[in-house]
């Protein structure tokens, strides 16, 4: 956690400095905004500003955004000075903390913008295999290439390798290449020198110099346009960079990790992504699987979603009910992991009782997860109506038979999805249809192919 702190705070700086270093904070001090400024453009970077409110806040916010430097601000003030900390937040600052500085505000304020609770929770063992893949290859120095869908975790899962590698007391600086105009990510990722192109009104270290000693995330890697590829080839080989309109390189020490929610090798194979690049990057391969292959992962998520948000929210902690765990279980979540945790944070604003019930658990439409379930789950569960209609004078052993198939069925061949909905185990599903390919009755295939039997 690097902080810079702006101003004097009216003799509060030293007090304010130690509780954020007792913290584990790396603080750094600027008297002025045009002091703050040269830090920031020097590569020295800050995770937060903390900056005294009697400067002029709005001024630092739109210098910060000409030259698109990303960082919150937190105002400090006197307590007294009521109207200086609405004109803050107004001005763009993040937060007012007034002083003298309270302790556990200032570390609230340093975990929020941290995120700490971007730990890793799971339970299911696809996560799991995941993790310790991730946990081997951490202490190395070797690129890594994080694939998944959107919003599986990709960036959790990065800076979890970070965390554990010998660079852990080096930046972690991320860059998302897709977030950024194409013309100024060649600038954003290897800096500038002053004049190089119009608005460039200082020297400005980039991402690569930011992140010298520790990590660099290229998220979203596969937006990158082929030119620019070429540069970060050079840089990730020769670990040398050189700044736009600059005259010499400049040397860098930094691990590379990177992540997708595309297929690279489908793009190599159209063009927009060089081959060259993908071997480079691509050491080793963390791939993250979507939630819904991994069924293991949502009730222990969605617990600990609900944890989070009803300390955020000021909230008394609920347990989900089996009835909203149910419902949850059922559901695809298209959107991962972030889909999940949106659900649950409306779920614990509107939640009511000493439970969060299934009515609580709604769609950003308001409709209830129950009512929007996909196809292959109503299926699956007409199925299941059917053969309870037809119990009387057949085994028990016939009607698993016939729910396992026809859920299978209904759900194209998906073995984790099947399983998932009739509560069992993927490995008992498994063993449960070897079984009956064996007798030679028809197994539908995954992915919804022809039916497979024994032979």
């Amino acid at each position: 956690m690097r902080l810079l702190i702006v101003g004097t705070l009216k003799g509060q700086l030293t007090v304010a400095t130690k509780i954020a270093m007792d913290k584990g904070a790396s603080v750094t001090h600027a008297e002025s905004t045009e002091q703050a400024m040269a830090v920031l453009r020097s590569g020295r970077g800050s995770d937060l500003l903390m900056v005294d409110v009697a400067l002029d806040i709005r001024d630092l916010v739109i210098k910060l955004e000409a030259e698109r430097i990303h960082v919150p601000i937190v105002a400090c003030g006197v307590a007294s000075d009521a109207r200086a900390a609405v004109a803050a937040i107004h001005a763009g600052a993040k937060e007012y903390i007034p002083l003298p500085p309270d302790p556990e505000m200032i570390a609230a304020v340093l975990a929020a913008v941290a995120d700490d609770s971007r730990e890793l929770v799971y339970r299911d063992q696809a996560t799991a295999n995941v993790v310790r893949l991730a946990q081997q290859i951490a202490p190395s120095d070797a690129s890594v290439l994080i694939t998944g869908e959107s919003g599986t975790g990709k960036e959790v899962l990065a800076r979890y390798v970070h965390a554990r590698s010998n660079r852990a007391r080096g930046p972690f600086i991320s860059v998302n290449c897709a977030a950024i105009p194409e013309q100024l990510l060649e600038s954003e990722l290897f800096g500038h020198e002053k004049g190089a192109f119009t608005g460039a009104v200082a020297r400005r270290v980039g991402k690569f110099e930011e992140a010298n000693g520790g990590t660099l995330l290229l998220d979203e890697i596969s937006e990158m346009d082929v030119r620019l590829q070429a540069k970060l080839l050079r840089a990730i080989q020769e670990r040398v960079i050189d700044r736009v309109g600059g005259t010499r390189p400049v040397p860098v020490d930094i691990r590379i990790l990177a992540t997708s929610n595309r297929n690279l090798g489908d793009a190599v194979r159209s063009g927009s992504f060089r081959e060259d690049l993908l071997f480079r990057l691509n050491v080793v391969n963390l791939k993250i699987p979507p939630l819904r292959e991994r069924p293991g992962d949502v009730i222990e998520l969605a617990q600990h979603f609900a944890t989070k948000y009803a300390h955020a929210n000021g909230v008394p902690v609920r347990p989900l009910s089996v009835e909203a765990k149910h419902q949850l279980s059922l559901n695809r979540w298209v959107g991962n992991v972030r889909e999940l945790e949106n659900t649950i944070h409306r779920a614990v604003l509107l939640a009511s009782g000493d439970e969060i019930g299934p009515d609580a658990i709604l769609t950003p439409d308001g409709e209830r997860l129950d009512q929007t379930r996909p196809a292959a789950v109503e299926h699956a569960a007409l199925a299941a109506e059917a053969v309870t209609r037809a119990l009387v004078g057949r085994t028990v052993a016939d009607v698993e038979r016939d729910l396992i198939l026809e859920t299978l069925k209904h759900c194209f061949g998906n073995r984790t999805h099947a399983a998932n909905i009739l509560g069992i185990s993927i490995r008992t599903l498994r063993n449960k249809l070897n079984e009956y390919a064996s007798d030679g009755v028809a197994v539908p295939a995954p992915h919804g192919g022809d039916v497979r039997m024994a032979g």
